[in-house]
C-alpha cells in the first residue's frame, strides 16, 4: 500500500461501520478499497495515473467495474493529502447514499 492508502485504511476505513476490504481482486483488476454492501470502490490515484496511457487504462477499468454495478470514485493523492477530513466525509456520504 502507498502511504496514502495506509493512512486511509488505518485512520478511517478499517474501523468504518460498513465493512471495506483493501486490495480486492475483481475480475482481472485489484482495487484499492471495496465496500460490497454499498457496491463502492475507492481508488487513490498518484501521479502515475495522469498521463494519456494511464488515463485510458483507468477508463477501461472503470467501465469494466461499472458494468458489474459498482461505483468507482477516484481521489487524487494531492486532494487526499490536502483535505483528508473532507475525503473521509465524502466517502461516508457516498456509502450512506448507496445504502439508501
Amino acid at each position: 500500500m502507498t502511504n496514502e492508502e495506509r493512512r486511509l485504511w488505518y485512520a478511517f476505513l478499517r474501523t468504518y461501520p460498513v465493512k471495506f476490504l483493501r486490495q480486492k481482486i475483481i475480475g482481472k483488476y485489484i482495487v484499492d478499497f471495496y465496500c460490497a454492501k454499498a457496491k463502492l470502490i475507492v481508488e487513490l490515484d498518484g501521479s502515475q495515473h495522469y498521463d494519456a496511457a494511464a488515463e485510458q487504462k483507468d477508463a477501461e477499468r472503470t467501465e469494466f467495474l461499472k458494468s458489474r454495478g459498482l461505483q468507482v470514485v477516484r481521489i487524487s493523492n494531492y486532494e487526499f493529502n490536502r483535505n483528508f477530513k473532507g475525503v473521509c466525509e465524502w466517502i461516508d456520504l457516498l456509502v450512506k447514499e448507496r445504502l439508501t
